[in-house]
């Protein structure tokens, strides 16, 4: 049995993790909040320790280090901005860490928690949980024994909408959440390259608070991707089943339908981890560098190849298709065709 620590107690996400150390035999002994609305701990581990203050967490941690009884794992489900500080914590602390999605917000991040690694014998995980979900993994296989020279062509859309409190909270400030491409895209980019391979270019067509889009040329694909908050991006069809989320990948035409089997896979992720083969740094960088990089790029002009809800978009408001994308928008975006700049090891 494996004891764990948590950080992120009463966020969204922390019940799966719960649910994983449980599942997988291992005992919480401590958690941290801010927050104090954590009563899901006593469906899993009534007896934990628990706090609402850092430093008496840290303080914790490190009275239970001196008597001999460091933590075997340190889970991370905080804000995405504080990731790397709460990974080093762990890792100081002497603890293997498993953070959520985004593992960081800068790529160069990576390279000094490599470094740590290195330095403490300790390493971090990624939950990057496409990668175990079964209609993925059948995707993955049929590109690998497929034509070797093929270049699929895919649209990738994933819109959820959220209400107002969104932009209020940390997920609305781009400082703290890396914008729209990485709190909810992320895992999405992980997923291409993981199945497709390297990037070769990523445009940016559309960045605002809620909605983002693009198009990315992988080694083996063609992504034209949209990604949103928002309930006026909503396909009309959508609308009207009474929905409000919208997930779908297009490959040649061909409908994915991954939107089930998500349930347990935070489970699977930490099995994998506990057996020494979870997602490791190097496996997360390409990822964090192109939603870097789409968060930081000089939009790409709107013509050629755009995700077909964009155009959906312009005939809702009542646009024809040559209106520009500073009329659509409102804003006085400068527009240059761009790629992706060599960010050293990754893409």
């Amino acid at each position: 049995m494996k004891t764990f620590a948590l950080i992120g107690a009463a966020g969204y996400i922390a019940p799966r993790h719960l649910r994983a150390i449980k599942d997988t035999n291992n005992q919480l002994v401590t958690a941290f909040d801010k927050f104090d609305a954590v009563g899901v701990m006593d469906s899993y581990f009534p007896e934990a320790d628990f706090f609402t203050e850092f430093e008496r967490f840290d303080r914790h941690i490190d009275k239970i280090r001196r008597e001999g009884n460091s933590i075997d794992y340190l889970s991370i489900c905080s804000p995405n901005y504080l990731h790397d500080a709460h990974i080093r914590f762990g890792l100081r602390n002497g603890a293997n860490v498993i953070c959520e999605k985004p593992l960081v917000l800068n790529p160069w991040n990576i390279e000094g928690l490599a470094e740590m690694e290195q330095e403490t014998g300790k390493r971090v995980n990624n939950i990057l949980q496409l990668r175990l979900h079964p209609s993925l993994i059948s995707l993955k296989n049929r590109i690998s024994s497929g034509p070797a020279d093929k270049i699929y062509d895919l649209d990738l859309a994933y819109i959820t909408c959220r209400g107002k409190w969104y932009n209020i909270s940390w997920k609305g400030d781009p400082a703290k959440s890396g914008g729209i491409a990485t709190n909810i895209g992320v895992h999405f980019f992980d997923m291409l390259t993981w199945v497709f391979g390297k990037v070769k270019q990523n445009q940016v067509h559309l960045r605002e608070e809620n909605t983002a889009a693009g198009y990315l040329e992988l080694e083996r694909a063609r992504v034209r991707w949209f990604l949103s908050t928002e309930y006026e991006s909503l396909p009309e069809g959508i609308k009207l089943a009474n929905k409000r989320t919208y997930r779908s990948l297009q490959i040649e035409g061909e409908e994915i339908e991954f939107s089930d089997g998500f349930t347990d896979l935070h489970t699977k992720s930490y099995e994998q981890i506990l057996a020494g083969s979870g997602f490791g740094l190097d496996q997360a960088y390409s990822s964090i560098n192109i939603v870097h990089h789409i968060r930081n790029a000089r939009l790409t002009q709107l013509s050629g190849d755009f995700h077909p809800l964009i155009k959906d978009r312009r005939h809702q408001i009542g646009m024809e298709d040559n209106i520009s994308l500073e009329q659509l928008l409102g804003t006085n975006y400068e527009l240059a065709s761009t790629s992706l700049p060599n960010a050293g090891r990754g893409e």
